[in-house]
């Protein structure tokens, strides 16, 4: 398997190390490197076959949160991983509003960094545990979501066992959204959260461990034994 990564961030001595980490997804990996927005921009317009973007949310030529924005409305058919050393709530929360499907701590291990992008490269929503924790806390007092109030034994809240259902039917994060009336990053972050609760990394694993335990119902089968 041949996959082409996009890594834009101007520390070359983390771009090195990245190196590393990505090297292990795939049996060919080509890494195009870039030290500024613009490059990277110019990069992915170049490479339309790119599989995935690592983007920091703070270097030359770039505005922040806003990039992220910007870069996924020029090429919404990439996944989006922003790597930064930032752990501000508000920049997580627009940066999966504005298009990322994933947000790493610089700080985290090799070992989590290349699981977490394997999530994403997966179609899953990864966050840090430590992010994930304090983003759901906070969407649950705006949504007035008591995490006395669970709806099941592994901590999923009513909000997040909603999400679980939809995700069941199929719905995208931007189809739950809207049928939620949430925000798609808040969507993200609330599927972020069943993946961590069940220990899954996709859709297909969330929705059969949910089965499983019997927090969905089980998929009915006409006579001849097909599911439907």
């Amino acid at each position: 398997m041949k996959i082409k990564v996009l890594m834009v961030d101007d520390h070359a001595l983390f771009r090195d190390g990245m190196r590393y980490v990505l090297q292990q997804l795939a049996d060919e990996v080509e890494i195009i490197d870039c030290g500024n927005f613009a490059d990277g921009m110019k990069q992915a317009a170049d490479n339309p076959d790119i599989d995935l973007a690592l983007i920091d949310l703070h270097m030359p030529g770039g505005n922040g949160v806003l990039s992220i924005q910007e870069f996924h409305a020029s090429n919404p058919s990439i996944p989006l991983v922003v790597v930064s050393g930032s752990d501000q709530r508000e920049d997580i929360e627009r940066a999966m509003e504005y298009g990322a499907m994933g947000f790493i701590s610089k700080m985290s291990s090799s070992k989590i960094m290349l699981s977490a992008l394997r999530m994403v490269m997966d179609g899953g929503v990864y966050l840090p545990p430590q992010l994930l924790h304090a983003a759901v806390e906070k969407l649950e007092q705006a949504n007035n979501d008591r995490r006395t109030d669970r709806a099941n034994k592994s901590g999923l809240t009513l909000r997040q066992m909603e999400t679980l259902q939809l995700l069941a039917e199929g719905l995208s994060n931007k189809e739950i959204s809207m049928r939620m009336n949430l925000a798609e990053g808040t969507v993200k972050i609330h599927t972020a959260a069943i993946y961590q609760a069940l220990r899954v990394n996709s859709r297909m694993e969330a929705v059969s461990v949910a089965r499983r335990l019997g927090f969905l119902p089980p998929v009915e089968s006409n006579s001849n034994g097909i599911a439907f």
